[in-house]
């Protein structure tokens, strides 16, 4: 079940990767929260991310993320799944990464369309 469900989401993440940076159903990532082969990264501002975040998540601002990709260095064997409000800044984020040798995809809606849990870090 668990290699089935890994080539339904691979295959739905490739159909919607023929935009500018590959990306994730809300829906289809949920599933991914505790899979080793994932990393989930919010993009968003710090105040942001403690107010309400994906459990497990670290958070590295859009803004800072070219100049701090050697904090993700540990990741690059995994997908990383960025996040933030709406997808507009997880987008530029994700494409940054995929031009730096990572494996990214972009969430689709980010945190206004995720359905799965949340935390509050406050």
């Amino acid at each position: 079940m668990t290699n089935y469900l890994t080539i339904l989401l691979f295959t739905s993440i490739s159909i919607l990767g023929c935009g500018n940076s590959v990306s994730i159903e809300s829906k289809d990532a949920t599933h991914l929260v505790d899979n080793e082969k994932y990393y989930f990264l919010d993009v968003r501002t710090l105040v942001e991310h403690d107010n309400m975040s994906i459990p497990n998540t670290y958070c590295i601002p859009v803004q800072e993320i070219s100049k701090r990709l050697s904090e993700l260095e540990e990741q690059k064997d995994k997908i990383i799944v960025v996040y933030c409000r709406s997808g507009n800044r997880s987008s530029k984020a994700t494409k940054i990464l995929n031009d730096n040798g990572f494996n990214a995809v972009n969430l689709i809606g980010g945190m206004n369309k995720w359905d799965g849990e949340t935390i509050t870090n406050n």
